[in-house]
């Protein structure tokens, strides 16, 4: 296997300054497939790999199909998406035996680079912009010198990447500062580094023209956007100069803490382009979980957040992460996150049980919670999710909210779009061609997973 040197930090410019020629003039452009695990942030990441690459001449899709090379964005934040992580590349490697294979994301920043190459990497890189560059270069090098073998394992027909999609996600900011005690993103993700105003508006206004109606904004520590600069800012700073230098028809900040919600910031939400929908990760209900934890706030400083927002937008989701079993916790300290959920009604949960990482605090703490306790705790918090959600999307039914259309899903007669409401609710609607139409839609009855809609002939 080869693997080859990272270059020091920042060594290369993101995106490349120029194609390959001799990749861009190959009378077939080079497919490479990119394949995503985990968060938003690694899809933000993704995208920006598609750019590069599509900038040195290849073709890029965004899943398995007979590729020159596949590039595997990985996860690791819990053991869960270690497994899945490690099973997509030795996959990746078995599947398309004379393919080139590129790893990057967490997992490698975890397991060390060793454990991707014995998986069956060619190169494994990190995920900030010289690491990107530096796959660019391998690629260009790698399918330009030699005809990779086409993988005849999988076949599938090729969609693009970037355009094709009615929603993008642009990174803002990249690494945490904070070392809360269950976390390994801190080592997998590293320091904060906040990227400009200029730059992330430049990126937002490309996926504009790009064909996106939707734009996600995405970072690790998004909050915390800003706060390195030789002048610090403050995300409401990010937020208002994308909505003033560019033409962009919906825009969601992907994930904030309580700390984070403040007037300035929620003034910004007057502007019917910003999405009502707040990510508030609340991990547990407990004051003394959340010290253990390391939060920086309380459970009452977490309710009063969800107050602020409501008070401003009513109709807004707020979802939220939260963790069962943490070390020490107690029957007591869950029902108290119990209570904690009901009270604000979260729209949706993202439960997860507490897993172990290595090179973190937690995994040392004493009082570890049995997995046979964490496994009944999380039942109890699907359930309650369940609840909640039914009770949110429920009050909508009967109302008309824009939908913007994402994706076709399988059905037996016609056809079937998918997408999400302004406020974060799934609908489903029968259609013609519907992707990427932002309409009205009435909703009118409750799936297991989101509303059904109708849709409108005519675009919005």
């Amino acid at each position: 296997m080869f693997r080859r040197p990272l270059p020091p930090a920042h060594s290369m410019d993101w995106p490349p300054a120029g194609a390959r020629t001799m990749v861009a003039n190959m009378a077939a452009r080079p497919v490479v497939a990119i394949l995503t695990l985990g968060c938003k942030l690694n899809l933000a990441d993704s995208e920006e790999i598609a750019r590069g690459l599509q900038a040195a001449g290849f073709a890029t899709v965004d899943h398995v199909c007979e590729a020159q090379a596949f590039v595997v964005n990985t996860c690791s934040v819990t053991h869960v998406a270690d497994a899945k992580s490690r099973r997509l590349v030795r996959s990746v490697r078995r599947l398309a035996p004379g393919a080139q294979v590129v790893v990057t994301g967490c997992f490698p920043q975890s397991a060390g680079d060793a454990a991707a190459i014995e998986l069956g990497a060619d190169l494994v890189v990190g995920t900030r912009d010289a690491d990107k560059a530096t796959l660019v270069e391998f690629l260009s090098d790698a399918l330009a010198s030699c005809a990779a073998d086409l993988p005849t394992a999988v076949t599938a027909t090729p969609r693009p990447t970037g355009s094709a999609h009615a929603r993008a996600f642009i990174k803002a900011q990249e690494g945490c500062n904070d070392v809360c005690a269950f976390c390994i993103v801190p080592q997998t993700r590293g320091r904060e580094e906040s990227r400009s105003v200029e730059r992330v508006a430049v990126e937002v206004q490309a996926a504009v023209e790009s064909g996106a109606r939707e734009v996600v904004v995405t970072g690790t520590q998004l909050g915390a956007w800003g706060r390195d600069f030789a002048e610090p800012q403050q995300p409401h700073q990010l937020i208002a100069a994308i909505l003033t230098q560019t033409d962009v028809l919906r825009l969601r900040f992907s994930s904030l803490q309580p700390q984070d919600i403040s007037p300035a910031l929620l003034a910004l939400w007057e502007d019917p382009r910003l999405m009502p929908h707040f990510h508030l990760a609340l991990q547990s209900g407990s004051d003394a979980v959340l010290q253990r934890m390391r939060r920086r706030y309380s459970a009452n400083e977490f309710v009063e957040a969800a107050e602020r927002i409501r008070a401003v937008s009513p109709q807004a989701a707020i979802t939220t992460d939260v963790i069962a079993g943490f070390p020490g916790e107690t029957d007591e300290q869950f029902e108290e996150t119990l209570a904690l959920c009901r009270e604000v009604a979260f729209a949706r949960i993202h439960c997860f049980p507490y897993s172990p990482r290595t090179r973190t605090a937690a995994a040392r703490m004493a009082g570890q919670v049995s997995p046979e306790v964490r496994k009944e705790r999380m039942g109890r918090l699907r359930q309650l999710n369940g609840e909640l959600s039914i009770a949110f999307r429920s009050r909508f039914l009967g109302t008309t909210r824009p939908v913007l259309w994402e994706t076709e899903q399988p059905s037996k007669g016609g056809r079937r779009w998918f997408g999400h409401t302004d406020n974060y609710i799934g609908v489903y609607a029968e259609g013609d061609d519907l992707r990427n139409r932002l309409t009205p839609s009435l909703l009118s009855a409750l799936y297991d997973d989101g509303v059904a809609g109708s849709c409108p002939p005519e675009e919005a």
